[in-house]
């Protein structure tokens, strides 16, 4: 048996990375997945991994989960699939990065809807059906950068969003308990993914400079960050609520 035998979980971002592999270990633990992405292609791909691998799941793209409408059409495809709707996990998010004063307005704007609304607005139309089933999980993926400063690469709108998301995590632990709803954040260092490897590519120096504040002084795997969120998802974590739970190679410790 799985920790999450039975449980239909919603995977945000689930085309590649972080996401594609949490598609594989909440279905390898039992669960029924929903993943969404904007990439169609790639979403596709993730579905046939998981069921290649003897796993349920459902694919929903494209998806832009910077509008609320589409948030909300995904979530009800979510529970219209599986019938209900016991764990969300807020993983998608996009950013961007720059210097003070050189930071676009654009830029501020397009880095807090990526990652700051796309939780929001995730959580508050799964709200409901979470409350219908007696309770449920909300994990948000957010960043070190909501505890930390950050030099490589300049992050003032990154900072400012993962806080948002860490501080709305509790607001949620608070108002979610009366009804059996947990919020837990996990924040995560520099992680190995595509899309790191797209944009540091053979630049050893800065692959350095990234992980220099780590005290490991190297990337995460994307399975060190979701086996944890596997456990928060399930029932043998169901004191756990409010908390954020650092991932990042030691780099908040100093």
């Amino acid at each position: 048996m799985g920790m999450l035998d039975g449980k239909v979980v919603l995977i945000t971002g689930s085309a590649g990375g972080m996401g594609r592999v949490a598609a594989l270990i909440f279905a390898r633990e039992g669960a029924k997945i929903v993943g969404s992405d904007v990439k169609t292609d790639l979403n596709d791909e993730t579905v046939g991994l998981v069921r290649d691998a003897g796993g349920e799941m459902t694919g929903i793209a494209p998806i832009d989960l910077t509008d609320p409408e589409q948030a909300r059409q995904l979530v009800e495809g979510a529970v219209d699939a599986y019938g209900g709707l016991d764990v969300v996990y807020n993983n998608a998010a996009m950013q961007r990065f720059g210097p003070m004063p050189d930071f676009s307005v654009e830029d501020w704007r397009a880095t807090e809807a990526g990652e700051l609304d796309i939780p929001f607005f995730v959580s508050k139309f799964a709200w409901p059906h979470l409350v219908r089933r007696g309770g449920g999980v909300i994990i948000n993926v957010a960043s070190e950068a909501g505890m930390i400063a950050g030099s490589n690469p300049p992050m003032v709108a990154h900072t400012a969003a993962n806080a948002g998301v860490i501080g709305m995590t509790r607001q949620l632990a608070l108002e979610g308990a009366p009804d059996g709803i947990r919020a837990v954040a996990i924040s995560p260092g520099p992680v190995l993914t595509p899309a790191s490897d797209r944009d540091l590519g053979d630049n050893q120096a800065l692959r350095d400079a990234v992980t220099s504040k780590t005290l490991l002084k190297r990337f995460a795997r994307p399975e060190e960050i979701v086996e944890l969120a596997a456990f928060l998802a399930s029932d043998r974590a169901s004191y756990i609520t409010g908390a954020n739970y650092p991932v990042d190679g030691g780099a908040s410790a100093w």
